[in-house]
């Protein structure tokens, strides 16, 4: 089901920014229990989403309300919302929005996760890189093009996700996910400041990693550093996080990073 501006409907006025332009950005959440796992962060997302690319969205306690009244209506799911500049005018200019758009819809939770957190899953490299651009860098706007090809050229191999560099070649996430790799006792993560997404779980896994007996590292790494890697695992606030078995020809068997990250994401609320 689809809910915007708090009226169930599923059409979209086609003046809309978010269709004209893209201009706008959105959050995926798991929903658990008929709760909205990590709800305070994903409002977070939105918020700094939304100062960065100037949208005037004030509306939050009412989001948080249509977000939680949702989630009560399905035990299990992926809530997704939506926030856009609205409608206004013809050109780039936004002088004549007056008010955003909030879209929230609520699907299945996918099945396969489960099992991709028994078997493990694995990575091919995509011949699609991720433009840089520290405007926009770290945030989930609806521009998602690249993520479009990634998509569909993974669709061509056996592969399960896609590893995804920067135009500079530093690898910087999945299709879909972020991404950790353990070498020993340190665990690296790529930085995200020219390009990629921040994700709400790779930033959950980093509060509990900074906790623990690892070492973190935010690094810029070519893809070759994950030949070496003793372990991988990719996240995101659906799956919650999940082995790679496979990179290309390198097989991964050790589960340390893995074992004690697992059950805190799942427990993650």
């Amino acid at each position: 089901m689809f809910l915007i501006n708090g009226c169930e409907q599923a059409y979209l006025d086609a003046s809309d920014r978010a269709i004209q332009f893209g201009d706008g950005c959105f959050t995926t959440a798991r929903i658990a229990d008929g709760r909205v796992c990590l709800l305070a962060a994903h409002l977070h997302r939105l918020k700094d989403a939304c100062d960065r690319l100037l949208i005037p969205f004030d509306l939050w306690d009412e989001l948080e309300q249509e977000m939680n009244r949702l989630a009560q209506e399905h035990p299990r799911g992926v809530l997704k919302v939506i926030l856009t500049r609205g409608s206004g005018g013809r050109g780039y200019s936004a002088a004549n929005c007056h008010a955003s758009t909030r879209i929230l819809s609520v699907s299945p939770l996918p099945e396969h996760y489960g099992r991709w957190r028994e078997q493990g899953i694995t990575l091919a490299l995509s011949p699609v890189r991720l433009g840089r651009n520290p405007h926009l860098a770290g945030i989930k706007h609806l521009n998602r093009l690249e993520q479009v090809l990634i998509r569909a050229h993974l669709e061509q191999t056996d592969a399960d996700e896609a590893l995804v560099l920067d135009s500079e070649g530093w690898v910087t996430e999945c299709c879909a996910a972020n991404l950790f790799w353990r070498k020993d006792n340190v665990v690296y993560t790529p930085h995200l400041g020219q390009a990629g997404v921040n994700g709400i779980m790779r930033q959950f896994c980093l509060r509990q990693l900074a906790q623990s007996s690892f070492r973190v590292v935010e690094t810029h790494a070519g893809e070759e550093e994950l030949h070496h890697a003793d372990e991988i695992v990719v996240c995101n606030a659906l799956m919650p996080i999940v082995p790679v078995r496979a990179y290309e020809a390198h097989s991964l068997s050790s589960r340390a990073l893995f074992e004690f990250l697992a059950p805190l994401c799942e427990q993650s609320n």
